[in-house]
């Protein structure tokens, strides 16, 4: 299974396009996750039982975890020194063996953007992530992208 895997980051690598939304992780209390996806990084810490804070390239959030599946996000934006609060949620669920995958929905005045992807654990705490994106703005064009990342949880 983690040769097909492996396999299958190789081809989706080279259609990465650029994407700014973190994947959805599960982490323990007091857990921290460092990832990179597509050309940027990101970083989060589950702070309480329920509250994980991140930050990634222009933005910074927070996620409140209703329960084990469902979680509420906030965050602010920052595009040329304007910045954007969000709000949205995320819904998470296992799979298979190994493979969780999760939809994310946030959204502002002026855009909405859509993320569909799974974290494939190839260990107790690296994960490699796929994911489709679909970022619409009110003012410009539509961007639909696939990502690719990878995680590192302590």
């Amino acid at each position: 299974m983690k040769k097909i895997a492996l396999t299958v980051v190789g081809i989706l690598a080279f259609s990465v396009g650029t994407g700014f939304a973190a994947p959805i992780n599960n982490l323990n209390q007091g857990g921290t996750a460092i990832g990179v996806l597509d050309d940027s990084f990101y970083l989060e810490h589950k702070i309480s039982d329920n509250v994980t804070l991140g930050f990634q390239k222009n933005d910074i959030y927070g996620q409140v975890n209703f329960d084990h599946n469902l979680r509420a996000i906030i965050g602010s934006r920052d595009y040329n020194s304007d910045s954007k609060l969000y709000i949205g949620a995320a819904v998470n669920t296992p799979l298979a063996r190994s493979l969780d995958g999760y939809v994310a929905l946030i959204g502002a005045s002026d855009f909405k953007e859509l993320q569909v992807g799974a974290n494939y654990n190839l260990t107790s705490n690296v994960d490699v992530n796929f994911n489709y994106r679909s970022f619409m703005p009110d003012q410009g064009s539509n961007s639909n992208r696939t990502g690719l990342g990878a995680t590192l949880k302590f």
